[in-house]
């Protein structure tokens, strides 16, 4: 092929909507194993779908042409780019591939969805414009309400009575009232707005309605985890994983299962510690799997150096945060939570209050509205003023709660602590940049 056409084709597949042009596949693409994929997507098309394939294969095709371009296969690209244009003709869509069908919007959301938290904020953006031309479609609303969940469990945002994902939920339920999953997770937002008694019930239903569905069974295990039924749970994702044994999601609820019974047992007076021993070995062998399954499942490691601390395994414990320390693919959120961790690791099992406020800080640094950064600000500020208040504090306690002021936006406390700090250490240039940087900024 020349390169002219071959030029020519490059933008014909820049215009294609596939998980290539939504910055999906880059960093994995192995061609042979996704055109293994691509066909057996190819024939569920044709099988479920057989009046709809024009408009239900755009993005499979469009994903063909990109693997083949990147396989220098040109004129199998081009073959599949002419599919693409050829049937967005037939939906007198716009030319050259570009197509704004609904369909195309949710088939985006769903994709995003499977990349993580990173990508959910885009799919609540694709399904809420699939939802604008049509606002009853179930498989939109789902796709919604699912993205608004996922949103919320990532980021912590309720704390109140309500949640924005609540009514989104219900909508989705009432729209598709055969899928059990979509009903789990109404039933868990249910039950942390303490209203479990009700959501129960929609748990109660699933099992009864899909007692071998994987998904549903790890969202019903949640729910029993969470209300403190935890041999209930344990069965259930025992159940679920013989049926998809290769779920990593399942092995490392099964290893928070597993660490809540240990906790348990160490409550108890006379607590038996072989049993409990034993069930945190259980939990540490989940949280492995998991972290060997999928490196990127970053909140795994904080579980797995966790059960190494309870277990007095400090130095594996050190080992493991260092790991995921060193990884720079987390979303901000995940690396709050990493360090909100490290920091009680530091401060609780290895009574470190000097690297307890240094990670606490890192945490304070990384510019994302979180939990996890709200308990690392409460819990430094709560350090650094006991330090202070006893007399035990210094200049550089006194600068360092200047810093986590100012890191929270609270300018005129930063002021008064560099304030001290300087009265303390009158020749401190850093305090001294940084207090004119202070005032100049609330002069202006």
């Amino acid at each position: 092929m020349s390169t002219i056409s071959k030029d020519s084709l490059k933008i014909s597949l820049l215009q294609l909507e596939c998980h290539f042009t939504w910055a999906l596949l880059k960093k994995h693409n192995s061609n042979e194993k996704a055109l293994e994929n691509l066909k057996k997507a190819e024939e569920a098309i044709q099988k479920r779908h057989p009046d709809e394939i024009d408009w239900r294969s755009l993005v499979t095709w469009g994903n063909y042409a990109w693997i083949y371009y990147h396989m220098q296969r040109y004129e199998e690209a081009q073959t599949y780019v002419s599919k693409v244009e050829n049937s967005c003709k037939k939906l007198s869509s716009t030319a050259h591939g570009k197509i704004q069908l609904p369909e195309i919007y949710a088939e985006q959301g769903w994709a995003l969805l499977r990349f993580g938290f990173n990508y959910f904020e885009r799919a609540k953006n694709c399904f809420e414009e699939a939802m604008k031309s049509e606002p009853d479609n179930p498989d939109f609303n789902a796709g919604y309400a699912t993205a608004m969940y996922r949103l919320e469990v990532n980021s912590q945002w309720y704390r109140g009575e309500t949640t924005p994902c609540l009514e989104a939920l219900k909508r989705a339920v009432e729209l598709n009232p055969k899928d059990t999953s979509l009903a789990a997770l109404l039933a868990l937002v249910l039950q942390r707005l303490h209203r479990g008694h009700e959501g129960e019930r929609y748990i109660q239903e699933g099992l009864q309605k899909t007692p071998d569905f994987p998904v549903f069974l790890r969202h019903a295990a949640n729910f029993y985890r969470k209300k403190g039924e935890v041999d209930k749970a344990v069965e259930i994702l025992k159940k679920a994983l013989a049926l998809t044994p290769k779920s990593v999601v399942l092995h490392h609820q099964l290893g928070l299962c597993y660490k809540f019974k240990a906790l348990q047992l160490k409550k108890t007076r006379h607590s038996p510690q072989e049993e409990m021993a034993n069930f945190m070995q259980l939990a540490i062998f989940h949280f492995k799997t998991v972290i060997d399954k999928k490196p990127v499942f970053f909140y795994a490691y904080s579980d797995l150096a966790k059960a190494y601390a309870i277990s007095k395994r400090y130095e594996e414990a050190e080992e493991i945060y260092q790991k995921v320390l060193q990884k720079n693919d987390m979303a901000c959120e995940e690396k709050q939570e990493i360090y909100l961790n490290y920091a009680y690791f530091q401060q609780f099992h290895m009574k470190s209050e000097s690297k307890a406020i240094k990670y606490y800080i890192e945490c304070l640094k990384v510019e994302a509205d979180s939990y996890a950064r709200k308990k690392c600000s409460e819990a430094v500020e709560t350090l650094l003023k006991q330090k202070i208040e006893s007399g035990l504090g210094d200049a550089t306690d006194i600068g360092t709660l200047g810093l986590v002021h100012n890191l929270n936006g609270k300018k005129q406390e930063a002021i008064e602590c560099y304030e001290k700090a300087i009265a303390l250490d009158p020749n401190n240039e850093e305090y001294l940049n940084t207090l004119a940087e202070l005032q100049l900024s609330i002069s202006s």
